[in-house]
């Protein structure tokens, strides 16, 4: 039986939900970013349970299949940009239907109609955390952060990263590391 549960986006998210699991005597075969699936039915008792416990956690079981979708979709781009070692060469829009089986129309109609925002502009947000994330850790340079995520240019990436922030890469690579040695000289 699948279970499908909203806001489930990172490792200490899936420990939450094997947690909660086991406390309740279920068990999983797999845990993955916004479904697990279990090996026995569950009861509405059980169901109910592991909601109002996983609600204390910040997250919550889906019921209805739009809302299980829009999570499918969010988690494949969450894995795609966060946890895959590099971001797929392919169009996002065929990478993310492949993934799901659904055409990307209907699931970006879908999406839009149900989060106020595009596929795309929720990708982009995801790119911009990732590139903080990478300028953060001082290990990649902005050609190779461009490179690795697939930026058409370095130019295309800074502009991006200003649309969003505010701030232009370097000026934000500056703060973090003023912060790093704020905190080195407390």
């Amino acid at each position: 039986m699948k279970l499908y549960i909203k806001y489930m986006v990172s490792l200490r998210c899936k420990m939450v939900v094997r947690e909660e699991l086991k406390k309740l005597g279920l068990h999983y075969v797999i845990v993955t970013l916004g479904m697990v699936e279990i090996l026995e039915d569950i009861t509405e008792e059980q169901k109910r349970q592991l909601n109002e416990n996983l609600r204390r956690s910040g997250l919550e079981l889906l019921d209805d299949k739009k809302s299980i979708l829009i999570e499918k979709i969010k988690s494949v781009i969450v894995e795609m940009i966060h946890y895959a070692d590099e971001v797929p060469k392919v169009n996002y829009s065929e990478y993310i239907s492949d993934k799901l089986g659904y055409n990307y129309t209907y699931l970006a109609n879908t999406f839009s109609e149900v989060k106020g925002i595009t596929i795309q502009q929720y990708i982009i947000k995801h790119k911009i955390e990732k590139v903080k994330e990478l300028l953060l850790y001082d290990e990649l340079n902005i050609t190779e952060i461009s490179y690795r995520l697939h930026y058409s240019s370095v130019a295309h990436l800074s502009n991006q990263f200003k649309k969003v922030t505010g701030l232009s890469p370097t000026f934000y690579k500056k703060l973090g590391q003023r912060r790093k040695k704020n905190l080195e000289d407390l």
